[in-house]
C-alpha cells in the first residue's frame, strides 16, 4: 500500500517528531544540544516557521510549529536535519545518516489540542524516567512557558495567550495544566496521530477541512471502503 502524502496545512499548528536512525542518540552532550538550537534559530525565520514549543530527548526531537506555506515544513525539516547532521558528524568524527528517513507529524486543532500537546511534551521526560519533575529537564521550552526564563525561539500561539490576561496569569495557568498532566487517552491520541499522519481534531474540524485537501484526514473504519466513482488517488511524496 502506498503511503499517504504528508499532510501540511498552512496556518495550523503541527506536532513534529524527528528520531535518531535505529534509535541512536542524536545528542551526546550539551554542546550538541546548543548546536541544534542554534540551527533552529537560523532556519525558523528563513522558512517562515513559528515555533510554539520544543523538546530535546536523547534519541529524538519534538517540535510544535506553525508553517506559513504548504511547502515550508518539509523544507525546514530537511534544512535543520542536514545542517545538524553535518555538524554532529564533524564534531564526533563519524559519517552517514543520523535521522530516520522520514519525520513524523500531525496537524492539530489548536483550540482543542495545542495546550495538551505542549503539556504532553513537557511531561514526557518524566514519563520516560529522565527526571522527577518537568522543570528538571533543561532542554525544553517548559521554563519559558512557566516564566522561569525567556526563550527567543518561541512565538506564543494565540491559544496560549488565552490562558490568562497577563503573562503571570498565563504562566500560572499553564503550570497548573502541566501539574495536572494528561489522561492516557489524550497521550495516545497525540502519539497515534503523529505517528500515522492524521489530522487531530473534533468531527466538525475534520469535516471542515476534508473538502480542502486531496487525501483522507483520519483513519478509515474497519472493513473495505466503498467505491467512489471518479475518485483519483493521491500519490505519496
Amino acid at each position: 500500500m502506498a503511503r499517504l502524502a504528508r499532510l501540511t496545512l498552512p496556518g495550523l499548528p503541527h506536532q513534529v517528531i524527528l528520531r535518531g536512525n535505529n534509535g541512536q542518540a542524536v545528542f551526546v552532550d550539551d554542546a550538541d544540544r546548543q548546536a541544534f538550537l542554534a540551527v533552529l534559530a537560523q532556519y525558523l525565520p528563513e522558512h517562515g516557521m513559528e515555533l510554539h514549543a520544543w523538546l530535546l530527548l536523547p534519541q529524538a526531537v519534538h517540535l510544535l510549529l506553525t508553517p506559513r506555506s504548504a511547502d515550508a515544513l518539509s523544507a525546514f525539516m530537511q534544512a535543520i536535519g542536514r545542517k545538524y547532521t553535518r555538524q554532529f558528524n564533524q564534531r564526533h568524527g563519524r559519517s552517514g545518516t543520523l535521522w530516520e528517513g522520514r519525520f513524523r507529524s500531525t496537524v492539530l486543532q489548536a483550540e482543542r489540542y495545542l495546550v495538551p500537546c505542549m503539556v504532553n511534551m513537557d511531561t514526557m521526560p518524566v514519563r520516560l524516567g529522565l527526571v522527577a519533575e518537568p522543570q528538571d529537564h533543561a532542554w525544553s521550552s517548559h521554563a519559558h512557558h512557566i516564566g522561569r526564563q525567556v526563550d527567543r525561539l518561541i512565538t506564543p500561539h494565540p491559544v496560549y495567550w488565552q490562558l490568562g490576561n497577563t503573562p503571570f496569569a498565563r504562566e500560572v495557568a499553564y503550570a497548573r495544566q502541566v501539574a495536572e498532566g494528561l489522561s492516557e487517552r489524550e497521550v495516545q491520541a497525540l502519539s497515534q496521530a503523529t505517528q500515522q499522519g492524521w489530522l487531530l481534531g473534533d468531527a466538525a474540524f475534520v469535516d471542515a477541512w476534508q473538502p480542502k485537501v486531496d487525501r483522507r484526514l483520519t483513519r478509515r473504519a474497519a472493513g473495505r471502503p466503498p467505491k467512489v466513482p471518479g475518485r483519483v488517488k493521491t500519490p505519496a511524496n
